[in-house]
């Protein structure tokens, strides 16, 4: 099929209503500065086919910059034959799936050179005369090893050095990584929890942290403006490097994540512990196992899943917050007897638990309870060892989001520390303590990345802002600033430590969850979404977000909505002064007490809805430790009836 019969053809199905125009523009920019016939021959044989809900699917949008940059498919619902190439029918494709609004060449190429030029742009601004750095990292999903060499050799091609990993490492790594290095930005090749058939293109920029505006602005204007993949290398004498990171940083990095430890003396009573580890296929195996190991944990591994494998095969989803797939892991538990599973998601930013309680039974505990748990830990041994103490605790703090447990902050009230929360995303926790460092002394500033924990933490209790612990209720936490994202490995670390604690004192993990309830009151979050996917459900999406704005409700399951906060109109500052970016976020506060929100998830094609409930005691009394399973139960109650009445109310909005 030539252009001219494929435009035509296009042209003739956007009359028949069979495709939107916006795709059959998508279509026509692509081939216009296509570099490979291979792009024509797939969407020719999509168009033969009479596949046009995939032609919308993969061309009604351009690929934008989320929570986490860029993502999106990198294998088709349709896979054409062009795409599978050599590859047997149940092997890989041998290229990704062609459209603007995927992940594959078309779009990495724009988005590193895009990135690139940025990088470029923003030395020349600041005076720097030096070749830009970025370091690249990848996971074990599809094309993930491909694309972050294809990465590096663009950013070569263009002037730029590039320090690639020689193999798949944690995001965390890349984070501590970008710091150490000097880099000016961090490139990760990941689709982190998403289905196989995702990938993504997560930016970091010079402080280690994910990108967030005016550089997320300052970088998709750039992307923006190329529109062919055909671009000029600078002259050879001026071209980047290319630097392999092997060993070296992993030492470097385990290193610095041992030192999270407070109490290593605990140690020693989590010798009896017997834990059970798994990667889900993903980089986690690199590093978690060993450092458990080392600590000292009778650690063990699901054979099965210790394989990188971006087919991800032994699970419905690589989620670790899901109990599916952590299923291998507690299957192995029960055979071996252990007491806790671990699984941390493909890139290993995110951890997930299930433990055994007194009774024997293997219990899964929520993001919310786990970043609880890990919180309450640490502030009360920061206060134990007088780290945190009268007279500095005002400067001690905890970052959480919106969406997090309201546990936490009641934490923090006891013992008498700050909290401040963010948007959702852990570019904004990151963005906080990007603005915790440049509050210290200049002569502190300009040192502080070659200090220890333990000198960071005094110029901060001294003059700045010490940062506690960071988390979300998506399962992702981060206990020291050396890096700039949720840390997976860091997060097995901190749990080991309070699961050697509990067993100090002859608790399960839900038993000592149970005495935090008591303490300061039970609280239980749910979420739940509504998916939307492809070009029909993204306008799906748009309607029922501008009718909760619109037509915002006045009265949920019974209660009446006594206030509403639009955080993508309203003007919100945080507890430090601070205005809250523009995001379309909306939360809505019930007159019993209880309270939802409602987001559009910024990496998947879907809203979610967060419901938070409590019961808190007394001023200066704590919860009955009888009456809690009937408190649980009264609570979860609430919850249920609040989502059904939402799930209505969705219905009758869409």
């Amino acid at each position: 099929m030539t252009l001219e019969t494929l435009s035509s053809t296009l042209a003739t199905a956007v009359a028949g209503g069979k495709l939107l125009a916006q795709s059959q523009q998508n279509i026509l920019e692509l081939l216009a500065g296509a570099a490979t016939p291979l792009y024509a021959a797939s969407v020719a044989e999509l168009v033969q086919g009479g596949h046009w809900k995939e032609l919308d699917d993969r061309f009604f949008k351009k690929l934008s910059f989320g929570t986490s940059g860029l993502r999106g498919r990198t294998i088709g619902k349709i896979i054409t034959s062009v795409e599978q190439g050599a590859g047997g029918p149940n092997e890989r494709p041998e290229h990704p799936c062609v459209g603007t609004n995927a992940l594959n060449y078309y779009n990495l190429s724009r988005a590193t050179r895009g990135l690139a030029t940025y990088v470029k742009h923003w030395l020349k601004e600041h005076h720097e005369t030096r070749r830009g750095r970025i370091v690249i990292c990848h996971d074990t999903r599809h094309f993930s090893r491909d694309f972050a060499q294809f990465a590096a050799r663009l950013c070569n091609d263009l002037g730029v050095d590039a320090w690639l990993f020689e193999a798949h490492r944690a995001t965390p790594e890349l984070s501590y990584a970008v710091r150490q290095l000097n880099a000016d930005a961090g490139v990760m090749l990941t689709a982190s929890h998403n289905p196989a058939h995702d990938n993504g293109f997560k930016v970091y920029f010079n402080d280690g942290s994910s990108i967030i505006d005016p550089v997320a602005s300052g970088i998709l204007h750039e992307v923006n403006r190329i529109t062919s993949e055909a671009y000029e290398s600078v002259p050879a004498a001026d071209r980047g490097t290319l630097t392999i990171l092997g060993s070296a940083m992993d030492e470097d990095y385990v290193t610095r994540l041992k030192s999270l430890l407070l109490d290593p003396d605990i140690l020693e009573k989590g010798r009896a512990l017997k834990i059970v580890y798994t990667a889900i296929h993903g980089c986690g195996g690199v590093l978690a196992p060993r450092i458990l190991r080392e600590l000292g944990f009778n650690t063990l591994t699901v054979p099965e899943q210790d394989i990188p494998d971006g087919r991800f095969p032994t699970v419905k989803s690589p989620n670790p917050e899901n109990a599916s797939a952590l299923q291998m892991g507690i299957d192995l538990a029960e055979k071996e007897g252990a007491d806790i599973v671990i699984g941390t998601d493909p890139d290993c930013d995110r951890m997930g638990v299930v433990v055994r309680n007194a009774a024997g039974k293997m219990t899964l505990i929520t993001g919310n309870e786990i970043g609880s748990l890990m919180a309450w830990y640490r502030v009360k041994k920061f206060c134990e060892l007088g780290i945190i103490n009268a007279s500095n605790k005002a400067r001690a703090v905890l970052v959480k989001t919106y969406v997090t447990t309201d546990l936490q902050s009641a934490i923090c009230d006891h013992y008498g520390i700050r909290y401040v929360e963010t948007l959702t995303g852990f570019k904004y926790i990151g963005a906080k303590l990007g603005k915790y460092e440049h509050s210290l002394s200049p002569d502190v500033q300009a040192k502080y990345r070659s200090l220890t924990d333990a000198e960071c933490r005094d110029a901060h209790l001294r003059e700045g802002s010490f940062f506690v612990f960071g988390g979300e209720e998506s399962y992702g936490y981060l206990g020291s600033d050396f890096i700039r994202d949720k840390d997976g490995n860091g997060a097995v670390l901190m749990f080991a430590e309070l699961a050697a604690y509990a067993k100090s004192r002859n608790l399960t993990i839900v038993d000592l969850l149970d005495e935090v309830y008591a303490t300061f009151g039970y609280f239980l979050e749910e979420s739940h979404s509504k998916e939307f996917e492809g070009a029909a459900g993204a306008e799906t999406m748009l309607k029922l977000m501008e009718s909760y704005s619109s037509q915002p409700p006045t009265s949920i399951a019974g209660q009446a909505v006594v206030k509403a906060i639009h955080f993508g109109r309203d003007t919100v500052i945080d507890s430090e002064g601070d205005e809250v970016p523009k995001e379309n976020l909306l939360f809505f506060d019930l007159a019993d007490g209880n309270r939802f929100a409602v987001r559009p998830s910024g990496t998947e094609p879907k809203i979610k809805y967060y419901f938070f409930g409590r019961k808190v005691p007394a001023v200066g009394q704590s919860l009955p430790a009888a009456e809690l399973p009937a408190i649980k139960a009264a609570v979860a109650a609430q919850l249920q009836r609040l989502w059904a009445d939402v799930q209505a109310d969705v219905a009758r909005r869409v």
